[in-house]
């Protein structure tokens, strides 16, 4: 597979530059019929007994703006992934630190322990009191380099349901759900349960190789709890559908149940999902329109099949809003259509 099997025309006035409010009066494109709905429209369109599964991660205030010790250039950190007492972190600009520089950012003094390869630095982080809180204080919410427009309000870029703070992006599918609807989902016999995957580099790092089974991905925490895993098997004992609310959920499941057996999880996951993938958990996928050439688009054509270029397409002729703050669509595994 080439990477460019994987490529689109995205015109910039496609990508959406701020969400729609509220938040489920976004479209929603259903792919296996090519019909046009609202997302508030989601209890109609899934079955009683389905089950919504959600990632319930929470954006963490990582993009710190500070200053290299001893010389005051500006440096910027965005932080991945925290592992004890050291980050992963993207740096920038790269060239200007070695392993032993000193950033100061307001509170925290974050020091190299590693030279930048391909911008990512391991890094220690010390503050006064909880270093959590301190990178709250002193952080900002990251967007994605292609939105340049600032949000009046930090939270408008976090679901309704997050829950604890890990990530360095927000599981963009859930974004669209307000406590009304997630209201008469549960009415209308749809349940919902929950896993964590920490988003960092893995999901949002561009694919650079034209192989693209050389495509290295980088490691993202998951956590599949038992209840979700027990709420799974009694929705496929019932014959209802799981219905993955975005990618991130797609490969927190499919990583546990790599075994053949779907089993409660906590860890690292570095699945790569490719067309020829064995789909063994999720039966449905609700998701944004992605970035061309992206792990991300991999994954939805190993989910959809070739359909998912016509539903694309279609989704540009009729002027849908893309990426992060875009609109949705509802797509069936290929198997199951």
């Amino acid at each position: 597979m080439r990477i460019s099997d994987f490529d689109y025309v995205l015109p910039e006035e496609a990508i959406a530059q701020t969400p729609t409010e509220p938040r489920d009066a976004s479209r929603l494109l259903v792919a296996t019929t090519l019909t046009d709905h609202r997302f508030s429209d989601l209890p109609s369109l899934l079955d009683p007994g389905d089950l919504l599964v959600v990632n319930d991660t929470r954006v963490r205030a990582a993009r710190l703006h500070g200053h290299k010790q001893g010389t005051g250039g500006a440096v910027e950190l965005l932080l991945l992934e925290r592992r004890g007492e050291r980050w992963t972190a993207m740096v920038r600009p790269a060239r200007r630190l070695r392993a032993g520089s000193v950033v100061e950012a307001g509170p925290i003094r974050a020091q190299l322990e590693s030279d930048p390869k391909d911008g990512i630095v391991t890094v220690t982080l010390d503050a006064p009191g909880d270093i959590e809180a301190a990178v709250a204080s002193a952080g900002r919410v990251p967007l994605p380099p292609y939105i340049t427009t600032e949000l009046a309000d930090p939270e408008r870029y976090q679901t309704v349901y997050a829950s604890v703070p890990g990530s360095a992006a927000a599981p963009t599918a859930g974004l669209h759900f307000t406590p009304g609807l997630l209201e008469r989902l549960s009415t209308a016999g749809i349940d919902r349960a929950s896993v964590e995957l920490r988003v960092g580099l893995a999901t949002f790092r561009p694919i650079s190789t034209d192989d693209v089974s050389e495509h290295q991905m980088h490691e993202e925490w998951i956590e599949v709890p038992q209840a979700t895993v027990d709420a799974i098997g009694a929705t496929k004992g019932r014959g209802g559908k799981v219905v993955a609310v975005g990618t991130t959920v797609v490969r927190a499941l499919e990583t546990a149940a790599l075994s053949g057996r779907l089993e409660a999880t906590s860890g690292p996951t570095d699945l790569f999902i490719t067309p020829g993938f064995r789909f063994r958990v999720v039966d449905r996928l609700i998701t944004n329109f992605h970035m061309p050439r992206s792990s991300l688009v991999v994954m939805v054509a190993a989910f959809m099949g070739p359909r998912w270029r016509r539903t694309y397409e279609i989704a540009l002729e009729r002027e849908y809003r893309f990426l992060s703050f875009g609109d949705a669509m509802l797509a069936d595994r290929e198997e199951a259509t």
